[in-house]
């Protein structure tokens, strides 16, 4: 499993570097709702005009100092594959609070794929099947090609960033 892990961060990381362009496909699962299914990112989220919760999402948001410092700490090592459904409500609260999260310790966003699903929590090449994701949002933390840990839908607190920097305060060791 640890091999298939790597393999598929790797291919992942390298396929988003190198074609520096996103691989996805748009549906409508429901009326009036646009679902991303494959490799996204921050910019197309932010350019569709139907995506207004994610502005909305950012208010009041202070993210978690342990979080912080970990990104900070571990920039050059770190690398995250995140699932989410632009269909879903815990991704809307979760996602862009995640990048405000990441922008405020001026961690690169080159260091993240971001990889859409649909209402099945399915996405291209199998990867959710793969990868054991079965709820939305899932923040997979790796560090040199490991996963360290992974925060499911707002964590086992409610505060998807203090279980994050719980995962990053080990990963020092």
């Amino acid at each position: 499993m640890k091999k298939l892990i790597i393999a598929v961060s790797a291919i992942l990381f390298s396929s988003a570097t190198l074609f520096a362009q996103y691989q996805y496909e748009i549906l409508v699962e429901r009326p009036n709702e646009k679902t991303y299914k494959g490799i996204i990112s921050q910019e197309v989220i932010l350019n569709d005009t139907s995506f207004k919760w994610y502005a909305e999402n950012l208010t009041g948001y202070t993210p978690n100092a342990s979080a912080l410092a970990g990104l900070k700490k571990n920039a050059d090592s770190l690398q995250f594959l995140v699932f989410m459904g632009t269909w879903c409500e815990d991704s809307h609260v979760v996602i862009p609070k995640f990048y405000s999260l990441l922008e405020t310790a001026n961690f690169s966003k080159d260091r993240v794929t971001l990889i859409g699903v649909n209402r099945e929590k399915k996405t291209m090449s199998h990867l959710t099947e793969a990868l054991n994701v079965i709820n939305v949002p899932t923040i997979i933390v790796m560090k040199n090609g490991k996963e360290l840990g992974r925060v499911v839908e707002y964590g086992k607190y409610g505060l998807f960033d203090m279980e994050l920097g719980e995962i990053l305060k080990k990963s020092d060791n």
